[in-house]
């Protein structure tokens, strides 16, 4: 019990839970901003347009069964809507993390690897790179 308990611990420590978790919680209320922009300024301009007060009125009947279109339309309007403002913040973060100068002080991965690879080859013989033996 003890062990897992520690494992538990060190997954809930671990950077990315807590940086899921706090998008997760700013993802809600982001949904009620845009739930609230929907409701209080597109859809009465939709509805002025469409001539309905409520989207949920608009389709037809079959049978003793109401099939609303509206609500359809409705939920692909605040998709849209939702995947627009997401692409501007994106666009918006790229362009900020594209200023942010470059850490140049510390190795990348890959270059410590060439590194590792270039003493490989001169400690079996090799030739260093850029010298031309012929």
């Amino acid at each position: 019990m003890r062990k897992m308990w520690a494992e538990y611990k060190d997954f809930i420590n671990q950077g990315d839970v807590m940086t899921i978790a706090i998008g997760l919680v700013m993802a809600l209320f982001f949904k009620d901003i845009i739930d609230a922009l929907v409701d209080g300024v597109i859809m009465p301009i939709v509805s002025a347009i469409v001539g309905e007060p409520d989207f949920a009125t608009i389709g037809f009947d079959l049978g003793d069964a109401f099939i609303s279109i509206g609500l359809v339309i409705r939920a692909v309007l605040i998709f849209v809507l939702v995947a627009f403002v997401l692409y501007l913040i994106v666009k918006l973060y790229n362009k900020y993390i594209a200023r942010r100068p470059a850490d140049a002080s510390g190795d990348t991965e890959l270059s410590v690897l060439t590194d590792i690879r270039e003493e490989l080859r001169l400690s079996r013989g090799g030739t260093p790179p850029g010298v031309n033996l012929s």
